[in-house]
């Protein structure tokens, strides 16, 4: 794996880009297969339900419950598949050493959030270069831990 996308950059792919956005053309241009963790699984499926919850996406687009279920078949299929996601794990131990790490060495300063640090870390955990984000304050963790941004 040598890039790792987080829940934000799926929440914008599936409900939001509709095909013609930035983080559609990334996916037909570098055909990644990105790896999905138990936690990134889970905050994706929460992602579209809370969508609906807001009402809202980035582009002021309603999201209702119809379309929350459609993404929510749409990432289900597509990590069945196996083509451009594929289900990988980190081990727990490891996890909980390199989180406590990174949140000890930069939280204090830049203030970080938990699942910013609980992705970047499982991202280098996986072995990824590349870190895929639209979230500022998550793609200033990956750069600080050297991973290459969007």
């Amino acid at each position: 794996m040598s890039i790792y996308a987080d829940t934000n950059f799926f929440t914008y792919l599936y409900l939001e880009d509709g095909g013609s956005g930035k983080a559609d053309q990334l996916m037909q241009e570098q055909h990644p297969v990105l790896p999905i963790t138990w936690l990134l699984k889970a905050e994706v499926i929460n992602a579209f339900e809370q969508a609906v919850f807001s009402g809202y996406g980035e582009s002021q687009k309603r999201v209702n419950a119809e379309l929350a279920a459609s993404c929510q078949q749409q990432f289900r299929d597509d990590l069945r598949h196996g083509i451009v996601m594929k289900r990988m794990e980190v081990r727990q131990s490891e996890l909980e050493r390199l989180f406590e790490e990174i949140s000890l060495r930069y939280t204090a300063k830049h203030g970080f959030r938990t699942y910013d640090i609980l992705h970047v870390a499982s991202a280098l955990l996986l072995k990824c270069r590349s870190f895929w984000s639209l979230d500022k304050r998550a793609c200033k963790l990956a750069k600080l831990e050297g991973l290459k941004l969007i």
